[in-house]
This record gives structure tokens, C-alpha cells and sequence, in this order.
């Protein structure tokens, strides 16, 4: 799939450069999933986020992480909290059913995992204001991360639509971070954490850091080619 360039408005940042907004998804009261070993999606979401904000730092566009101290009060203050923002990313981990669940004992502790999946995932709404630059924005960051090695998961396309199946973009309409926000926006799953192997990946600083340079180098690709609306 070719990437049309995309064009962002004059400036709605303070330094000149394209605002984007980084969402950590969940919060400290209701984390999300947890993984093969007891640890919080919320946690690998703040640790992805915060270098996603570093990443695109270095390419010189301005970032807003939005639910940093995990407090955030609801679904819908997340796409508000991005007003002026040029484009809006959520990080997430994902998870599996119960019914492809075994349970497991990790340090004398009962938890429960799946090795059936791994891989990361993007999705984009249709009731999104601008879908079409969403959807281009969510192919080049998952474009990006396929070039740099990262495999994305099958295990999505069994129950959500792909927008785009070569690199792995799904729509999933009624997420209301993605139909609420004001701007085009991504959900992006980094990978399964209830596979055993792969949450340890998932904790690797150095693989996260890789990770979100390729996130960050997709959206700047995205946003400065010029065709971004401005939110309304």
C-alpha cells in the first residue's frame, strides 16, 4: 500500500513544530490486562508512551502525553485532553480470552497466560472525523515497525476488519479514544503480554526503545508531508 503524504496545519504547537498527543491506556484503578508474570498492562503502556514522547522529541515534533500520572477520570477526557493536537496515538497491550487461557504459577504466585499469539496490532474507527488520514497514519507506523523487524499478530484479524491486512490495521469503530478525538488517531496494540515469551520482549528496554523510534518515525512521516486538518 502506497502512503500518500499527509499535510498538517500551520502550527498549532507553541514551538511551531506539529503537536502530537500520546495516550497511555488505562489507569492506575483499572490497569488492563495483566500479563504471564503479574504485571499491569498500564505499566508497559507508560513505559512504551514515555518513549514514544522522547522518540518523536528527537524528530523534532512537539508531544503532549495525555494520563501520565494514571489518574486520568474517563474515556472521554482522553480525546479532549488532545485538543490541538495534529494526531493522536493510544498505547496498549494486548491480551487474549479466557477461553485460550491456561493457568500457571509464576514465583509461587496464580496467574494464567496464553502462547497461542504474539505481535502487534493497530486500529483506526470509521466514525473517526478524518478516518482517511487515520488509516494512512496507522500504515506507516505499522509499515515502519515491519521494516524494522517486528512481526504483527494474526490473532486480531479473527474478529475485527483489517483496514489494511498487509500491515496489520484493523477498524474498530466505537473505541471512543479513536470516534472522540477531534483530529485522525491510532490505537496501537504492542504485542500480547499473557504470551510468556513475548511479555519478556515486551519488558526489554532496548526492544522498547527500537519500538517507539519506529512509532515516532511513522507519525513524523505522516504529519509533516503536508494533509492533516486541523482539528475543528
Amino acid at each position: 500500500m502506497l502512503l500518500a503524504p499527509i499535510a498538517v496545519p500551520a502550527s498549532p504547537a507553541a514551538g511551531g513544530s506539529p503537536l502530537v498527543a500520546v495516550d497511555i491506556g488505562h489507569t492506575l484503578q483499572a490497569p488492563g490486562a495483566i500479563s504471564a508474570r503479574g504485571r499491569s498492562e498500564f505499566e508497559f503502556n507508560r513505559e512504551l508512551a514515555g518513549r514514544v514522547v522522547t522518540a518523536l522529541a528527537r524528530l523534532g515534533l512537539e508531544a503532549v502525553l495525555i494520563n501520565a500520572d494514571g489518574r486520568i477520570e474517563s474515556l472521554q477526557a482522553r480525546p479532549e485532553r488532545a485538543a490541538g493536537a495534529v494526531f493522536l496515538i493510544s498505547i496498549h497491550h494486548d491480551s487474549v480470552g479466557e477461553q485460550h487461557l491456561t493457568p500457571w504459577e509464576w514465583q509461587g504466585i496464580p496467574l494464567d497466560f496464553s502462547d497461542l499469539w504474539a505481535g502487534h496490532s493497530l486500529f483506526v474507527s470509521r466514525r473517526n472525523p478524518d478516518v482517511a488520514a487515520s488509516l494512512m497514519c496507522a500504515s506507516a507506523i505499522g509499515a515502519r515497525l515491519q521494516r524494522a523487524g517486528f512481526v504483527p499478530t494474526e490473532k486480531n484479524g479473527r474478529r475485527r476488519e483489517y483496514a489494511d491486512a498487509q500491515h496489520a490495521v484493523h477498524y474498530y469503530d466505537n473505541l471512543v479514544v479513536l470516534y472522540q478525538a477531534r483530529q485522525p488517531a491510532v490505537l496501537f496494540e504492542a504485542g500480547v503480554i499473557k504470551h510468556r515469551d513475548e511479555e519478556l520482549l515486551l519488558r526489554d528496554a532496548a526492544r522498547q526503545q527500537r519500538m517507539a523510534e519506529e512509532i515516532a518515525t511513522g507519525v513524523a512521516a505522516c504529519v509533516t508531508a503536508g494533509g492533516i486538518a486541523a482539528p475543528r
